[in-house]
């Protein structure tokens, strides 16, 4: 693929404070602002973690662009347009009106989510879109555990991640990741870790720290790497770094009853679960069948998806929504 670049001046109207990065304690740190007038464009922000990121970009004084395919929920892009975002309606094929869609664009965030013909297919429509308008930033659909430590071929949508990061990386554009680990939401419930007999469910070691980071907590840290044209290629965030038997001991605390681990085997075991249950599973378009969910775990609780060194910091201290929180809205029943 050849990438043709137009030379554009980016001017600038709003001022977003940018932690400078270097002090060692961060308390030290200097704010200084990023001026950007060109908008940041948000492809994706019909979705859930989108639309945040959308809402997160205006509450940092941005002015937004969100991309939107016809057909999308009315309710989502309702919700846009009470908030004054100015939606863009674009057909991912067509190569001439994307180019224009992100043309004025100091940025362009992908929250795109699906398989092959999303993750690789249109996210690298939107890229060279980008490439072609003379955008100078990208930020990919990653948002998730370190990839880049992970093994290849453990991970189906980890491996595409992989796949997009080298199209990314040969373009001439600057990127940044944001890895946040494992969506805090999962400890709602859809991760199944807590599972029926006050048990916590895990493979291999009782003390592996599991990354977790809330949703809105990854929108509001992207917003401010969006914004930030110093940015570096990889942005590690974990707002919670939680083993199974420290959530065993939050919810003994939080319920007054018992919890305790359960280790069904090794990850070794586990790997000939999520073998078995593949096999048995349909195929079928969804991005996260439960073989998926398994070998994301897995990524976890090996350890080899551990978000090592943490960028907290980066933009100032945060108040980080918890495993405590979440899971005292979750598991403790009003009295």
């Amino acid at each position: 693929m050849a990438w043709v670049l137009r030379d554009r001046q980016l001017a600038s109207s709003v001022a977003v404070p940018v932690a400078v990065v270097g002090a060692k304690d961060p308390s030290e740190r200097q704010i200084v602002t990023s001026d950007v007038r060109s908008p940041i464009v948000v492809a994706g922000a019909t979705g859930d973690l989108g639309c945040r990121i959308a809402f997160a970009l205006q509450d940092q004084g941005a002015a937004v662009v969100a991309l939107v395919r016809q057909g999308a929920g009315k309710d989502r892009i309702a919700a846009l347009q009470r908030r004054n975002i100015t939606i863009h309606y674009v057909e991912m094929e067509d190569a001439n009106s994307l180019r224009e869609a992100v043309g004025n664009a100091a940025c362009v965030v992908s929250a795109l989510n699906g398989l092959d013909d999303v993750m690789l297919g249109q996210q690298g429509k939107l890229l060279h879109a980008a490439v072609s308008a003379g955008v100078p930033r990208f930020i990919p659909s990653d948002f998730s555990l370190d990839y880049t430590k992970t093994r290849p071929g453990d991970n189906r949508n980890l491996d595409l991640r992989r796949r997009f990061r080298d199209q990314l990386d040969a373009a001439p554009i600057a990127a940044t990741s944001v890895l946040c680990g494992g969506f805090l939401e999962l400890l709602e419930g859809s991760a199944r870790l807590v599972v029926p007999g006050r048990r916590v469910m895990h493979f291999g070691d009782a003390n592996q720290q599991l990354d977790f980071t809330a949703k809105d907590d990854v929108a509001s840290y992207t917003a401010a790497a969006a914004l930030d044209s110093t940015a570096p290629r990889d942005l590690r965030i974990a707002g919670n770094s939680i083993s199974p038997n420290d959530i065993a001991q939050l919810l003994t605390q939080l319920t007054g009853q018992r919890y305790r681990t359960l280790r069904p085997g090794g990850l070794g075991t586990m790997s000939a679960i999520i073998s078995a249950v593949r096999a048995l599973t349909p195929a079928s378009d969804d991005p996260f069948p439960p073989w998926q969910g398994m070998q994301y775990l897995r990524d976890m609780m090996s350890g080899r998806g551990k978000l090592v060194p943490l960028d907290n910091d980066r933009y100032g201290a945060r108040a980080w929504q918890t495993a405590r929180q979440t899971l005292a809205n979750t598991y403790v029943r009003e009295s």
